[in-house]
């Protein structure tokens, strides 16, 4: 296994985090703009590079008292094969625990700043992952998504029904 640097993100660029999104075939395509605005937002905000390559990122937004674990992406050339793990025979991609590692400083980093309180949204594995990393299961709590389209068509129909 390659020596992993950890890193804050002040040194990445929009361009370079735009070229992590497409080699990992990201679905939102962002302008340097909004990935600029979207990194000066973010509360916290680790990358992992081997031989100053970067390779993963992780990062969450607060507002102080509630946090959000935004994303927490590794190139799956670092993820290691499949396998069985110990805890319930669950199926672990995170081999070398790089992607555990960003996760943890970005945890820190939000709860040393007061926040009580952090949510993500996961399917597949990555449900796994979060609860191996403390996350929990909360009844009646369900995981949705609005997408730019979805609330254009959202907003036509709350003004047609007010009319």
């Amino acid at each position: 296994m390659p020596q992993v640097v950890y890193g804050t993100g002040q040194s990445l660029t929009p361009d370079e985090l735009t070229e992590f999104y497409r080699r990992l075939n990201h679905d939102l395509a962002a302008r340097p703009e909004q990935i600029r605005k979207m990194m000066a937002n973010s509360a916290a905000f680790v990358t992992a590079r081997v031989d100053g390559k970067l390779i993963g990122i992780a990062r969450g937004v607060c507002d102080g008292l509630r946090g959000y674990l935004t994303e927490c992406k590794l190139d799956s050339r670092y993820q290691g094969p499949a396998a069985v793990t110990r805890t319930d025979g669950r199926i672990e991609h995170d081999t070398h625990g790089i992607a555990r590692e960003m996760a943890r400083r970005v945890l820190d980093a939000m709860y040393a700043d007061g926040v009580q309180r952090v949510d993500a949204v996961a399917w597949g594995t990555e449900v796994d992952f979060c609860e191996e990393l403390g996350f929990k299961r909360r009844g009646g709590l369900v995981g949705v998504t609005m997408r730019t389209d979805d609330w254009s068509a959202a907003k036509r129909r709350m003004t047609t029904a007010q009319a």
